[in-house]
């Protein structure tokens, strides 16, 4: 007969196994998003629980270890599996938001790499071709004026979110140039996603660069977030900072190299583009760039639960709702 001491130890056994199979099924196959903006609505709305496919776009073992829903831990190397497709124009895809890595986002892929983009008169062109919106996209607000220059697009002189200019999204293989007309704050949030480091340097000072906005920070922390880390406190710059001039990047280095002794820079990954259904309540590509290829965690695949957040009620009517 068993004594309670062992029945005790084979029941936490049994949990623990129970618990490490869970997490390596969140780690390797499925992802769990739970959203918290109506940003995809009507597609995905807010209080949907969602399940994601990891495995599609190739299975990845855990890049960072530390205390779950916080930022304290340390990253280590991993490795990922041979995908079988490439995340897709059209597909739901659940990311790393590229500002802040511990926020999950989710948006849909609307351009690839090497794709161009434009938006005329809300209308998204892909290459040339007009993207209709999803079945459930929607707009709310009015329509901007073509002459209105919005200032909170993540690349200066781009127009406004209704009327954006035309862009090209970056691939592995593009070779930049690296010469006085180098557009540096298009490209250098392409090499620090890459891995690479980067710093203004001279003989009096050094600022490093980071793709982590302290404005993001503030909103995921709230007021236990402080700025001192951050120009002008601190020493840390975002490459998309207003306090920086063009002729600052002179003094620019890469991996602790001056770019005067650099001829090109060859980009090393996939970009992608991603915007919200929800068009007018979302904060998406045109805002902040990019979507790095290694911050894509999964393809959105169904709601598994729903909670309406201003009733606290389960939306039975949202369970088991396909994501196209």
């Amino acid at each position: 007969m068993e004594s309670k001491t062992d029945k005790i130890i084979k029941e936490v056994k049994s949990w623990g196994t129970i618990i490490i199979i869970a997490l390596l099924l969140k780690v390797t196959i499925i992802e769990a998003y739970i959203v918290p903006t109506g940003s995809m609505e009507n597609t995905i709305m807010t209080g949907d629980f969602l399940i994601g496919n990891r495995f599609v776009y190739g299975m990845r073992t855990p890049d960072w270890i530390g205390i779950p829903y916080t930022d304290k831990g340390f990253k280590i190397p991993y490795v990922r599996l041979p995908k079988f497709k490439e995340p897709t124009p059209g597909e739901v895809i659940i990311f790393k938001y590229p500002h802040d890595v511990f926020h999950k986002y989710v948006k849909r892929c609307v351009a690839g790499p090497g794709d161009s983009l434009e938006i005329v008169n809300r209308e998204l062109f892909i290459n040339g071709q007009l993207t209709p919106l999803s079945k459930n996209g929607k707009f709310l607000g009015p329509l901007l004026n073509q002459d209105f220059a919005q200032q909170d697009l993540f690349l200066p002189g781009q127009g406004n979110k209704d009327y954006f200019h035309k862009i090209r999204i970056p691939q592995a293989g593009d070779t930049v140039r690296i010469n006085s007309e180098t557009n540096w704050r298009y490209w250098l949030p392409i090499i620090l996603y890459d891995g690479h480091s980067a710093a203004l340097m001279n003989d009096m000072v050094e600022y490093d660069f980071t793709t982590i906005d302290p404005n993001d920070l503030f909103r995921r922390k709230g007021e236990h977030f402080v700025y001192d880390d951050y120009f002008p406190a601190g020493n840390l710059l975002n490459p998309w900072m207003n306090s920086i001039n063009e002729s600052d990047f002179k003094f620019l280095y890469i991996d602790g190299k001056p770019i005067s002794e650099m001829d090109y820079y060859v980009v090393e990954q996939d970009y992608y583009w991603a915007m919200g259904d929800n068009r007018d309540d979302s904060l998406d590509s045109r805002f902040w760039g990019f979507v790095p290829e290694n911050y894509i965690l999964g393809e959105a695949l169904f709601v598994y639960f729903s909670l309406n957040l201003k009733t606290w009620m389960p939306r039975f009517n949202r369970i088991f709702t396909v994501i196209k």
